[in-house]
């Protein structure tokens, strides 16, 4: 557990007087996503130093986080952000490995490449391949990728785009971070030609480049995602992935609560060939969604990082952040743990949104079984079984008592995962 959460001057100074072993991993940023990523990486006797732009995170009080701190928000001064985090590096005897866990912080590593800071993902070219929607989908146009029906404003006319297009459709950023400061949030739904053409001239006053995608008639609670690691080519293995289901979402079409693994030979296939064809390598969740219509999963996005549900792929036997650090410090063998006959079921819950759903949706009905809730309460869950949650655990409680001890004051992080 990291016992303060210091200001950048005292965290560089007590990394100076730390006694590790190996290269610690730093974690940013220190949130739910984080938690996971650090308690992955800590199995593995990995030290682990959390990194955000504020202390209210759930991360730094786990007893998988060693050392937390504050470093510059990598979108408020990204060449602060670089030389906090090169003053952090600057302090250890290893070289640590980042682990950005939201959009920002990826683009703060990739785009000012930290010295003496090892990046286990794609350089920024990599990672914009993957992230540049337009793109992403003329790539699964050339290799025969499902898709929604999309057209770039500009590239093609909105008169065409209407006529082709029929409302309701949905507008989005082929990046995001632009779009979000017009709108945020990242789709929006018009209803007609003049809400289309206002979203349209907002989006070009914050010089964002729209899509226009088709309202895709997505069979609701088939949504599926392949959670991966591609190591780069240098190391001649082949990708780390497991497939999973996010069966139940709060609110209905919110975030993910409940994910299943599953076997979708077509979602993984698909997802690896789009990731192989940009080059990209590291961590990544590529999203698709069922449409009923088409009777096959059509590819959204592709996030390049961690995410919520990262337990889950860990659980079922594909530890994504010990494969993505043992191949980020080659000069050591470090084995990550990986299911040698193929994933195990897993199956995890975010218990704060499932627990609202069951509360709050009349039409909704608990899919955890009276055993799935007393290995939860027991803590039995931790030792065996296929279950495994996204805060919550008996073994290390202090996260979960302070997402609790937030949600019981008018404290608010500024990112749900």
């Amino acid at each position: 557990m990291a016992d303060t959460f210091h200001d950048t001057d005292a965290l560089v100074a007590a990394l100076s007087d730390a006694d590790l072993d190996r290269p610690p991993a730093l974690v940013a940023n220190a949130h739910i996503t984080g938690v996971s990523v650090a308690r992955a990486l800590s199995a593995h006797d990995v030290p682990v130093i959390a990194l955000d732009r504020t202390d209210s995170g759930v991360a730094p009080p786990s007893d998988a986080v060693d050392y937390a701190g504050q470093v510059t928000y990598p979108l408020d001064d990204a060449d602060g952000f670089r030389a906090d985090v090169e003053r952090i590096a600057g302090a250890l005897a290893f070289e640590p490995v980042a682990f950005a866990c939201m959009d920002e912080w990826v683009r703060g590593f990739a785009e000012t490449e930290p010295a003496g800071v090892r990046l286990p993902f794609s350089d920024l070219a990599g990672v914009e391949r993957v992230l540049d929607k337009a793109n992403l989908y003329a790539l699964c146009e050339e290799l025969g990728v499902p898709y929604p029906e999309t057209y770039e404003v500009g590239e093609t006319d909105a008169d065409e785009i209407v006529e082709r297009l029929a409302f309701p459709f949905v507008v989005k950023p082929a990046h995001k971070r632009k779009f979000e400061e017009a709108f945020g949030t990242n789709v929006i739904e018009v209803e007609d030609r003049g809400e289309f053409e206002d979203v349209v001239a907002e989006a070009e006053e914050y010089g964002a480049t729209v899509l226009a995608q088709e309202r895709v008639n997505v069979a609701v609670g088939a949504d599926t995602s392949l959670a991966s690691y591609v190591p780069p080519e240098s190391a001649d293995r082949d990708p780390l992935a497991v497939v999973g289901n996010a069966a139940v979402r709060y609110p209905e079409f919110g975030s993910s609560c409940l994910v299943e693994r599953v076997e979708e030979p077509a979602v993984r296939e698909h997802a690896l060939t789009v990731l192989e064809e940009t080059g990209y390598h590291g961590i990544s969740e590529s999203e698709f969604v069922y449409d009923a219509d088409r009777e096959e999963y059509v590819l959204l996005d592709v996030n390049t990082r961690p995410w919520k549900w990262i337990s889950m792929p860990v659980a079922a036997g594909a530890n994504l952040p010990m494969a993505a650090y043992a191949d980020a410090v080659a000069e050591e063998e470090y084995e990550a743990e990986a299911a040698t006959d193929g994933p195990r079921d897993g199956r995890w819950v975010y218990l704060p949104d499932y627990v609202r759903r069951c509360l709050t949706d009349e039409a909704f009905w608990d899919v955890l079984s009276e055993d799935d809730w007393r290995s939860l309460f027991s803590g039995e869950f931790e030792r065996e079984g296929e279950l495994t949650t996204g805060l919550y655990r008996p073994s290390d409680p202090a996260p979960a008592v302070r997402y609790l001890t937030g949600e019981f004051t008018d404290r608010e992080y500024y990112c749900s995962c």
